[in-house]
């Protein structure tokens, strides 16, 4: 039985929907994962073949003054899903960010480049990477940036409320990749099918910023693309910094004989037709 942890969340919920009767959804009444000690019992008890972890401490504002949750969740939690799966033999698959790197370089980042994350929800998911992957070598986990979905809150959405009452100020200075739940999830099952271990960058092809995004969202709803204004980063005095460039490349996906994931215009352009 495969295992999905926040079965209840934008990208867990995309893994259910997709495994349909193969998949058990897991939320927080089934396991609380700010409770580290009960997590060996639980898998012990419960003896999944395959966990996917998609439950996240993901406010990154939020976390810069709640460490200690976010380390719980995004760490500690994750070491133990990996240790407890590890034990009885079970795969594991956890998600990662776009946000463990600095976002100094020019170029995406490809799965080989030194992460140097900015905050607290960076340094948080990078610990739960090296946790992971140190107690359970066969892990994979995969990176990835800017999800979205028809389905939850998210920027998507958040664009098209505010386009209702008119006005929209967006970043203009954060370069990234957006990608799509549904993509993500396909690409993570055939990743999972290639045997693929260790750290994968997975993301929809094709670069923006966030203004760019909500340009491009804005035109296909059928809303005049002038009521998005560009600003920068600077101007939302966010608690949390975010990386000017966070592009995700991947050097694996060729050898591992896997497909990149689709352009993400593609994907808008199927969820908002114009």
């Amino acid at each position: 039985m495969i295992f999905v942890m926040g079965g209840d969340g934008q990208l867990g919920s995309a893994f259910v929907r997709h495994l349909g009767d193969h998949c058990r959804p897991v939320l927080q009444q089934d396991l609380d994962l700010t409770r580290e000690g009960t997590i060996d019992t639980w898998i012990e008890r419960t003896r999944p073949g395959l966990v996917i972890n998609c439950a996240a401490y993901t406010a990154v504002d939020q976390a810069e003054a709640d460490e200690e949750t976010a380390r719980a969740i995004n760490a500690s939690a994750v070491g133990a899903l990996a240790t407890a799966t590890a034990r009885i033999g079970a795969r594991f698959v956890t998600y990662s960010t776009d946000y463990v790197f600095d976002g100094r370089k020019e170029t995406g980042y490809v799965e080989s480049d030194p992460p140097h994350p900015l905050n607290v929800y960076g340094r948080t998911k990078l610990k739960g990477e090296r946790l992971a992957l140190k107690a359970h070598p066969d892990a994979l986990v995969v990176r990835t940036s800017w999800l979205l979905s028809a389905s939850h809150r998210n920027f998507l959405s958040n664009i098209l409320d505010r386009l209702v009452h008119g006005r929209v100020s967006v970043v203009d200075d954060q370069r990234g990749r957006p990608t799509f739940v549904d993509d993500l999830v396909r690409a993570t099952l055939a990743a999972i099918e290639s045997g693929a271990t260790g750290v994968l960058h997975l993301t929809n092809q094709g670069e923006t910023t966030w203004y760019g995004l909500a340009i491009e969202i804005a035109t296909l709803a059928g809303y005049d693309p002038g009521l998005v204004t560009p600003i920068t980063s600077n101007d939302l005095e966010q608690p949390a910094l975010r990386p000017a460039n966070s592009v995700l490349d991947s050097e694996r996906l060729e050898g591992l004989g896997l497909d990149p994931m689709p352009q993400w215009r593609e994907t808008l352009r199927g969820l908002l037709p114009a």
